[in-house]
């Protein structure tokens, strides 16, 4: 079996922000019950003995997502992490991850997230006018929040890294996102589109336009080359992931794989689904409580939810650019907004850039 990668919803959909621009939200607004639960202890055991059954040996990563996870508790994840302990009985080795919004975040668990080798993802859009849409439920910024998590991780040497919604607004600001970022020291970036909601053509300020991306992607590249060039190495994922693919290598990111592959996602009350953008009734692959893993894989359902994601569109098949781009990425940014003269402009503009990579590795 290969690596095996797990994505969890311990709380399901329940969070304690109201970001303007949540995903997950809209997902689950799209099925019959919206919050799904707090996985308990019986769900969590049997979600990992058949992860184990699963890997049979092979490398197994837990990645803990929601809403915000940490809602679930700190009982929940300090009982999971021995219960994979003591299943684990084929030695496979454990990556944890997980994403949270950091307002929760205290020295406990920054001290966990160590002691464990959590790899955590940290949501921030920027300085604190950049942030304006991370708010509670009393439409307050959460930036000084989420910046006191960032220092307690520094503090208690917690390895993470910042996922920045990127949206139309935050696109108009890529240089004033990106070097606040670097004057506080985050080494590890990672900027995501901002989604419309499912079948939602609206057009605002959260949502950028072709023209918007391309100017952001080739800006924000020009300054991750210099800082490569200087010695000054900032990694951002998706341009990490186009350097290792114009360098020959596979890619890391699901989205630039060109197609879907076989994923899980675990809600709160053990439903798996095979992404967590579809995390509908539509696509229910079953129950981890009452099917294994691989029972699900090998359905009908999972596999023509890959089956749908293969066909490009038609102008990508005599594109120059189709084997760095694949197609324009995920199947639900796709969706979402047609960046295909996005990505056009910022390869023309910035490919021959790539060759600063060619001899440092």
């Amino acid at each position: 079996m290969p690596a095996l990668s797990i994505m969890i919803k311990p709380a399901s959909s329940l969070c304690n922000l109201r970001c303007k621009y949540c995903f997950y939200c809209d997902v689950a607004s799209h099925r019959d019950e919206f919050s799904l639960g707090v996985m308990n202890e019986d769900t969590a055991e049997s979600l990992i003995k058949k992860a184990f059954e699963f890997a049979d040996g092979c490398s197994v990563a837990f990645a803990f997502q929601g809403g915000e996870p940490l809602i679930a508790g700190m009982d929940y994840f300090r009982s999971f992490v021995a219960l994979a302990e003591k299943h684990n009985t084929k030695k496979s080795e454990i990556y944890y991850s997980i994403q949270t919004n950091g307002t929760l975040v205290d020295a406990d668990w920054a001290r966990f997230f160590r002691e464990n080798k959590f790899l955590v993802g940290l949501s921030l859009d920027g300085d604190y006018d950049r942030n304006k849409f991370r708010v509670d439920a009393n439409g307050q910024n959460s930036y000084y929040k989420i910046t006191k998590a960032a220092k307690l991780f520094e503090k208690y040497g917690v390895e993470f890294n910042i996922l920045t919604v990127l949206t139309g607004f935050c696109a108009d600001n890529a240089e004033t996102i990106y070097k606040h970022f670097r004057k506080e020291g985050f080494r590890y970036i990672q900027f995501i589109p901002c989604l419309r909601p499912m079948g939602d053509n609206t057009e605002s300020e959260l949502y950028m336009t072709p023209e918007q991306y391309a100017d952001f992607l080739i800006r924000i590249f020009n300054l991750y080359v210099k800082d490569f060039v200087r010695g000054n190495y900032i990694s951002i994922r998706q341009f990490d992931n186009w350097v290792r693919m114009y360098l020959g290598q596979r890619p890391e990111q699901c989205g630039l794989m060109g197609h879907c592959t076989h994923q899980f996602v675990c809600e709160g009350n053990g439903n798996i689904y095979p992404c967590d953008f579809y995390c509908t009734d539509e696509w229910l692959l079953g129950n981890i409580n009452e099917k294994s893993l691989e029972e699900m894989a090998m359905g009908e359902k999972a596999t023509a939810f890959i089956k749908e994601s293969i066909p490009m569109p038609s102008q990508c098949k005599d594109c120059r650019f189709i084997k760095i781009c694949r197609g324009g990425g995920c199947k639900r940014n796709r969706e979402s907004a047609d960046y295909c003269q996005s990505y056009m402009k910022f390869f023309s503009s910035c490919l021959p850039l790539f060759r600063a990579f060619t001899d440092k590795h």
